[in-house]
């Protein structure tokens, strides 16, 4: 990574620093997004660029910042300046928009926030074997979210303690992942991705009440009816998803995952189904710009001009 784009304009990654008093290291006083580029036959491309940038400002606005000094057509365009600037063909973006000055009261307003967008090289989320094989997975021994208690459409960057907690647990007890019940002990997500059960043939996945809306889970939702199968929201109980004949989870970094094991039981027959794989190949192609749906959710990365990143 040579250049991030930090409020309106590229720099050198030792520039892009910040104060150890900034609030929202302290506090989680931040909003994020995790957005995804890919290899295309036509060069790189940002998918779902658009709806990333809308997910982005509608956190900010959950979280409390009533105005910010950035338009969506400016953060859309610094994304694909920032990819453009750096080179890569295939990357993560992570813009995060934070409070970097005052809220040492504990409240936004008075605040001023800052913005920074890096990108960089990564593959597998999960493994490299993970998509064939599968991977293993717990239900965890914390909570997620009430969305009385944090706001679970938003992505607040406190909010992902939860998630720390629980993954680092799955972790240590020789898992991949978590799946975290909601306050009423039914399946709500897992620690980054959003979850679906396949059931006959019938795909399930929880409600979108006090989760968060997944862009990945939306693209699969399309993609589901695009291959004619039979997909519903609704409540899902732990032993569900052990007598389930397929378990998968879907997330920008993750993409599309299988569960084989759950808290020790298999899943189907121990590695990644034909439902499940049918979404990955879809899915596949989607984001690399070879599928129907793709030039809909494909933004092109231009080659950056030496001038601007010299």
């Amino acid at each position: 990574m040579s250049w991030i784009w930090f409020n309106g304009k590229l720099v050198p990654p030792a520039e892009a620093r910040l104060d150890f008093l900034t609030p929202a290291l302290h506090y989680g006083i931040g909003v994020f997004e995790g957005i995804r580029c890919y290899r295309t036959p036509s060069g790189p491309a940002i998918f779902r660029l658009d709806d990333h940038v809308a997910r982005l400002l509608a956190s900010a606005r959950v979280l409390g910042f009533r105005e910010l000094p950035w338009s969506h057509q400016t953060l859309f365009d610094a994304c694909v300046q920032t990819v453009s600037a750096n080179g890569f063909e295939e990357c993560y973006l992570r813009p995060l928009i934070y409070l970097a000055e005052g809220g040492w009261n504990l409240t936004i307003d008075g605040g001023r926030p800052h913005c920074g967008i890096a990108v960089w090289e990564w593959k597998g989320y999960l493994g490299a074997e993970a998509a064939a094989l599968g991977v293993r997975a717990n239900v965890s021994s914390f909570t997620r979210h009430h969305p009385n208690v944090m706001m679970t459409k938003a992505k607040i960057s406190g909010n992902y303690a939860n998630s720390v907690l629980a993954k680092t647990e799955s972790l240590r007890l020789g898992f991949d992942e978590a799946i975290m019940l909601d306050a009423q002990g039914l399946v709500s997500e897992c620690t980054g991705e959003n979850i679906f059960l396949v059931k006959n043939g019938k795909l399930r996945t929880a409600p979108d009440a006090n989760i968060l809306d997944g862009i990945t889970r939306g693209s699969l939702a399309a993609l589901a009816e695009d291959l004619g199968l039979d997909l519903s929201e609704g409540p899902i109980s732990r032993d569900q998803l052990y007598m389930a004949d397929e378990v998968f989870v879907c997330g920008t970094a993750a993409e599309v995952i299988g569960l084989r094991e759950i808290d020790f039981r298999t899943i189907g027959s121990g590695r990644t189904g034909p439902v499940t794989q049918a979404l990955q190949t879809a899915y596949h192609a989607l984001v690399r710009g070879e599928h129907a749906l793709s030039a809909r959710w494909l933004t092109p990365v231009p080659e950056a001009p030496v001038a601007a990143v010299g």
